[in-house]
């Protein structure tokens, strides 16, 4: 027997709704506005809440908490317009998605709460497909928790879960799967690429283009089906098998192609990894504080001065990077050290993009002979398709160089020079790093759009498994099965057919109100 939340269960479970992040447990404060009304409504919802979906109209805060000068709180269900009337106690709705000025009240005391501006989208032509109504309202937290209790006592409404108003949105064909994707991906973006490539994908072209692979496999299956069943009638066209066969060949390259791309699009959502490596007193701490404009590193004349490996998210010519900063690279004089050098060598293994920092006044060295000849020579050695490292080569402490003097070695590597103590070549650098970042993550606002999510890469690499089964199979109805599943991944990746754990953990990621 499953029995029912208690109130103070279901407090707890609905406080993160109002989460401006993420969906996440939370200790309750007493003093919190939403937390009382959260608080107040669950006498009346001890019985459980409506499933999302089930027609209850559901209501949030969508611009986040905390002071500010507007605050959006949104509904979304069959009772929305009765909440509007309700609270401007007023007999006809406004004209649809035109902004009204209405003095909002309290419908059980009928005391004023707020002068507001409210919108009308009756559905479908909303954004969860449904009747809505938006109340841009004065972001004081009175203000904001005087409103949510007045919509709280209105017959049919309830909060809203974590991603609900989206969920809705997908459940009535407003967005596809990819489309929710791109609009959280959005919504969480921190640089110009990743708002690039997110705004991409919520506008639909990852979706159209696996529909359109979708129904070229649509077309292919109808031929050799139609193959199966008049094969041996002479009314149907020559060629049936071959076409079909050429059509699946073209679709094989096009994901092998995409797939090898894949790794690209999630570097750009999660962020690429940029190592700074180099011999001690290299500078490679002073460039991790330049880079990243905050003193993430000690910087010390003292050689092995950095012991760890540092890390710090930063913004890189538009792209999202994890910056780290290792231990300068020799044979440690202690145990720390040693350590430290072990975890330096194992996270440049890891690297996307590697900096190599070589002191400009110092590359006859035996440090920096043995950094070039091991690292920068194995790496640079390697061509862009046979690994997905890159290197830049960067000559620091340029403005020890004598000007009249000549400059650094001729048969280096291409090179950068750059002064972190001046600035001089900073600019340089970052247009480089532009560059490298851009064929690392690829490149949001040209060519074909990008693979962000490892369940992307899972369905088109068994879209590109089941075309494989089809080549090989000698029997008729064994390669139209492989065409089916084939499909189906395709399918499934724009949300056809996806389950509701899948659902679930993609729309866990939304704030409420979204």
């Amino acid at each position: 027997m499953v029995h029912s939340p208690t109130c103070l269960h279901l407090c707890f479970l609905l406080v993160p709704a109002l989460e401006p992040q993420f969906l996440h447990l939370q200790t309750p404060d007493p003093g919190d506005p939403v937390w009382n009304v959260r608080w107040a409504l669950c006498t009346r919802r001890s019985s459980g809440a409506p499933a999302p979906g089930s027609g209850a109209t559901i209501f949030a805060l969508s611009s986040g908490q905390g002071r500010c000068g507007i605050a959006v709180i949104r509904t979304s269900g069959p009772s929305s317009g009765h909440a509007l009337r309700i609270l401007t106690a007023a007999r006809d709705l406004p004209p649809a998605r035109h902004a009204s000025l209405r003095l909002l009240s309290d419908p059980r005391s009928g005391e004023p709460l707020d002068r507001a501006l409210v919108l009308w989208f009756p559905g479908p032509r909303s954004f969860t497909g449904e009747d809505c109504v938006e109340f841009h309202v004065h972001g004081g937290p009175a203000v904001v928790s005087g409103v949510l209790q007045a919509l709280g006592s209105v017959p049919g409404l309830r909060p809203a879960e974590a991603g609900e108003f989206t969920r809705r949105a997908f459940a009535n064909g407003k967005l596809n799967l990819t489309e929710v994707e791109g609009l959280a991906d959005l919504i969480h973006a921190e640089t110009e690429a990743q708002r690039r490539q997110a705004l991409r994908q919520l506008d639909g072209e990852l979706g159209h283009l696996c529909c359109g692979w979708a129904e070229t496999l649509t077309k292919a299956l109808a031929h050799v089906e139609a193959y199966i069943d008049f094969g041996e009638d002479d009314n149907l066209e020559e060629g049936v098998l071959e076409q079909a066969d050429m059509e699946v060949r073209a679709l094989e390259v096009a994901l092998g192609a995409h797939l090898r791309d894949a790794r690209r699009g999630q570097r750009l959502r999660s962020g690429a990894h940029v190592v700074v490596t180099g011999p001690p007193n290299a500078g490679k701490s002073s460039l991790v504080n330049l880079l990243s404009r905050k003193p993430v590193s000690i910087v010390s004349p003292e050689p092995g001065t950095t012991r760890d490996v540092l890390e710090t998210p930063v913004d890189l010519a538009g792209f999202p990077v994890l910056l780290s900063d290792t231990a300068g690279l020799r044979e440690g004089v202690g145990l720390v050290e040693q350590e430290g050098v072990r975890r330096a060598r194992e996270r440049l293994e890891q690297a996307d993009l590697i900096l190599a920092m070589l002191d400009a006044s110092d590359l006859a060295s035996p440090s920096s002979c043995n950094f070039l000849a091991t690292v920068v020579a194995s790496v640079g050695a390697q061509s862009p398709s046979d690994s997905s490292q890159r290197l830049l080569l960067v000559l620091n402490k340029s403005d020890l160089l004598s000007p009249k003097g000549p400059g650094p070695r001729p048969d280096l590597p291409p090179h950068l020079l750059l002064s972190c103590l001046t600035g001089e070549g900073l600019d340089g650098l970052l247009e480089a790093l532009r560059k490298e970042l851009a064929a690392v993550c690829g490149d949001p606002s040209t060519g074909s759009p990008l693979l962000t999510r490892a369940r992307h890469q899972h369905h088109l690499q068994g879209c590109l498994d089941a075309l494989g089964h089809y080549k090989q199979s000698k029997d008729l109805a064994l390669a139209a099965e492989a065409l089916r599943v084939a499909r189906g991944h395709l399918t499934q990746l724009t949300g056809g057919g996806g389950t509701e754990e899948i659902l679930d953990i993609i729309f866990r990621d939304f704030c409420v109100g979204k």
